[in-house]
């Protein structure tokens, strides 16, 4: 039997406050805000104590101090109690059973994020491990897409679960890879968050839109600490985690009504997914690890330019920050317009051919650009400033 029934789906005029009432919302935040805070105060004494790790000499830093990586533990706590208390078991199978498959990619997540090294093949396969328990436990995978030539293929239930378990896999190291400045990864999860509590509100799944309500105050909670000051980072445990459950309620919502679009859910992790497939095109092209880190996705190219187009009197630490405040609003593009055509799949996936050219074209005028004399020679007269010249 599925882990998300039709019994589930509830019509309700209200949103947030039918949804998620106020006091839940507070204690969801409180969570999440409690513990993140408490990690960051406890944060020298656990380094002393534990393996740590210090990511401020590595090739993709854009910090300036040694920060805590395991602000997703906050998050997580906040999330599991959405996941077993919000929504009751009604004779089914809950949504509690879904707790149980955050435990692979959570753990190799948190090991790396304490000092204990796990190799980006090992997340990845933790990740495909939670992917697979979450097909067994649920039996859930991507539906049909309402697209005759690729239903073709989706309508053999072997490669269904094999495309399943490769998206949701992607899904969850791409939001690790844009969690690289301040606000950014936490920022895209809550608009995700916010996209399939809209389309379930639509469709009626009061179960899906009350859980992804969740994550909302537990992703503030979080966020508090992240944004503008970068006090405490998602980590690996937070940003696979947050994936995982994103992922897999747009997959559970598409699956139990047959209306949603799972095309159009996909639209949601639009702008992780493309700056992957863009970090294992440029790598593979250059002869390097696909997993080998760089300075070259999309939210670093927007960090230097504005350090550069202020002169050098934005600091490296407000550069990091408003990096954010200008890409969540093309990050919330695609998500917003997945919401709107929810029910259509066609336009779906016109709308990722669109925003897929849209993306790459702007990344290749930023590297083009980033390689010009025009920003050599700007860098050169500000050559006093180490910062300016590594940002280059």
């Amino acid at each position: 039997m599925a882990i998300f029934p039709n019994t589930y789906f509830e019509t309700g005029s209200g949103f947030m406050e039918q949804l998620l009432p106020l006091d839940m919302a507070l204690i969801l935040f409180a969570i999440s805000f409690s513990i993140c805070g408490a990690l960051i105060v406890l944060h020298p004494w656990l380094v002393k104590r534990l393996r740590g790790r210090d990511d401020l000499n590595s090739v993709q830093a854009a910090h300036q101090r040694c920060t805590p990586r395991v602000g997703g533990v906050g998050v997580l706590i906040a999330a599991v109690v959405a996941l077993l208390f919000l929504v009751p078991d009604r004779g089914q199978l809950s949504f509690s059973v879904f707790a149980l498959t955050l435990l692979p990619v959570f753990i190799a997540g948190l090991a790396e994020d304490l000092g204990w090294r796990v190799s980006p093949l090992g997340r990845l396969l933790a990740a495909a491990s939670s992917a697979g328990l979450a097909i067994v436990l649920l039996q859930v995978w991507i539906p049909p897409l309402g697209v005759a030539g690729l239903d073709l293929a989706m309508g053999f239930a072997p490669f269904a679960i094999f495309v399943t378990i490769l998206w949701a896999t992607g899904v969850c190291h791409a939001l690790n890879l844009i969690d690289g400045v301040n606000g950014l990864a936490g920022g895209t999860g809550l608009l995700i968050a916010v996209g399939i509590a809209l389309v379930a509100t639509q469709a009626g799944a009061t179960g899906f839109a009350t859980i992804a309500a969740a994550l909302v105050p537990a992703l503030i909670g979080f966020l508090v600490f992240n944004w503008p000051l970068g006090r405490i980072f998602l980590g690996d445990a937070g940003a696979y985690t947050l994936g995982h459950v994103l992922v897999w309620l747009a997959i559970g919502l598409a699956w139990v009504n047959t209306e949603i679009s799972a095309i159009a859910m996909s639209l949601m992790f639009f702008w992780p997914v493309a700056d992957t497939f863009l970090a294992i095109a440029r790598r593979a092209r250059a002869g390097r690890p696909i997993g080998a880190p760089d300075r070259l996705h999309f939210h670093q190219f927007v960090m230097r330019a504005l350090i550069l187009l202020s002169g050098g009197r934005l600091s490296k630490g407000v550069a990091n920050s408003a990096t954010a405040l200008v890409l969540l609003p093309m990050i919330a593009a695609p998500i917003a317009v997945g919401v709107y055509l929810w029910d259509r799949p066609q336009a779906a996936l016109m709308a990722w051919v669109m925003f897929g050219l849209f993306f790459t074209l702007t990344y290749l005028i930023g590297v083009r650009t980033f390689r010009s004399n025009i920003w050599r020679r700007v860098a050169r007269r500000l050559k006093n400033d180490a910062q300016l010249r590594r940002a280059l």
